[in-house]
């Protein structure tokens, strides 16, 4: 890993309608309307690491880590609910991840908050 992935990251999340950021268990944590989780960044806090973990639409975490799971992981404490572990210390494809953050803002947000991004 060439370069620190935050800066990256917070670019993607803060672009979103109404998220702010702030630490949560230690960790650079997006929410939307200052509630809602969304995004959690993971530096080396569980494992030698980096990362972060997404809210993911129903079925997402499951295909991802399947396929890929260099990129992808089940992240502790809510892997079973669904949610994706993205890997940032290999390779990153960030149009990619700025999808998967825009997916995880969907499952989040509010139906008036997603249309408004859907009408941007």
């Amino acid at each position: 890993m060439s370069e620190d992935p935050l800066p990256k990251l917070r670019a993607l999340c803060t672009a979103l309608p109404e998220t702010s950021e702030r630490l949560s268990h230690g960790e650079p944590t997006w929410f939307v309307r200052g509630r809602k989780t969304f995004v959690t960044y993971s530096d080396h806090h569980h494992d030698d690491r980096v990362g972060f973990w997404c809210a993911a639409p129903p079925g997402t975490q499951e295909t991802l880590v399947a396929a890929e799971p260099d990129r992808f992981f089940r992240p502790p404490y809510v892997g079973h609910r669904g949610w994706l572990g993205v890997y940032l210390d290999v390779p990153v494809d960030w149009l990619e991840v700025g999808e998967i953050v825009t997916e995880a803002y969907r499952v989040v947000a509010p139906a008036r908050l997603v249309a408004a991004l859907d009408e941007a």
